[in-house]
């Protein structure tokens, strides 16, 4: 064979390479699905509780698939609802986020904020995300109307925490929260929530958008039971057999989503020892709409008593 023959027909099996893989990692990033995971943390003898805990929905006025798909989360009526951000990806987005959520903001529910939440999402070639963490964030781009979603939210009785602690008491249950701003872009004030959770709730809960390294250690030290938190995708695009490669901040790859303890070596009991669970996400930059083995997600978390089981995922 011609060397220029074979030249081309190797190009040419590349190039459809890469558009099949394209083409699926398009599709799979409209694959929603729910996870199902369970976490020991009520006392004995208290109903379990459901909380549906939804992360980095990236919302824009055209995707009305996931719309579509997130208002069918309300047949679910949990007994909680925490959002832990980027919530927004267009300045119209608002409206299509709370439609979304309908039936879902009269429930309780608590609320953090991430960037994607404060600023409008820019182009970034997905490779940086390989790379060594710069710092630099994206804070120069037009803000979104975080506002107006906070002020929504609030109206409807969900616990906004940004560098604050809060409180809720659902059926014979109270829990204790505390919530930071977005640590990706260093808004978490940790000085604010920091000090021993409130031993008279029953559960113990520390909320971040983006679950960087030193928001899990004072929320783990000071005795929350478990972590709620975003941010990472799941990786986004993911190996199989492998998991993640990057996390988009701190915390190790191996922890990119689902349910784990912090510390990782940590087990139930250990003083200092939490768990936590890292949500997947809903969405994506907009300008970059796909993932690969990491389909997007939302988790129903059943809190079951501490006499129960151990956790268990699904």
């Amino acid at each position: 064979m011609p060397s220029s023959v074979f030249v081309r027909r190797s190009l040419g099996a590349s190039v459809g390479g890469g558009l099949l893989l394209a083409s699926y990692a398009a599709w799979e990033a409209r694959q929603y699905t729910l996870r199902e995971v369970s976490i020991p943390i009520l006392p004995a003898g208290h109903a379990e509780l459901r909380v549906l805990h939804l992360s980095d929905i990236h919302m824009a006025p055209d995707q009305r698939v996931k719309q579509e798909w997130l208002r069918g989360l309300a047949e679910l009526e949990p007994d909680l609802v925490i959002d832990t951000g980027d919530n927004l990806s267009h300045q119209r987005s608002v409206p299509f986020v709370l439609d979304s959520l309908g039936p879902l903001l009269d429930r309780p529910g608590v609320s953090v904020f991430g960037s994607n939440d404060y600023y409008a999402p820019g182009w970034r070639n997905p490779l940086r995300y390989l790379l060594p963490d710069t710092g630099q964030r994206n804070v120069h781009t037009p803000q979104l109307p975080w506002r107006d979603l906070k002020a929504r939210f609030t109206d409807a009785g969900w616990l906004h925490l940004c560098n604050e602690r809060g409180r809720l008491t659902i059926g014979d249950t109270t829990f204790t929260f505390a919530g930071v701003d977005d640590p990706h872009l260093s808004y978490d004030d940790l000085d604010a929530v920091a000090g021993p959770a409130d031993p008279s709730a029953d559960v113990r809960l520390g909320i971040a958008h983006a679950p960087y390294l030193r928001v899990l250690d004072q929320y783990a030290a000071d005795g929350y039971d478990a972590i709620i938190a975003g941010h990472t995708h799941g990786g986004q695009v993911c190996l199989p057999g492998y998991g993640a490669l990057t996390t988009n901040c701190d915390l190790d790859s191996a922890r990119a989503k689902g349910l784990h303890r912090h510390p990782a070596d940590s087990v139930p009991g250990d003083p200092g020892s939490a768990w936590l669970h890292v949500s997947a996400g809903l969405g994506t930059n907009p300008y970059i709409r796909f993932r690969v083995a990491c389909r997007p997600e939302a988790t129903l978390i059943t809190l079951t008593p501490r006499s129960s089981a151990s956790a268990s995922t699904a």
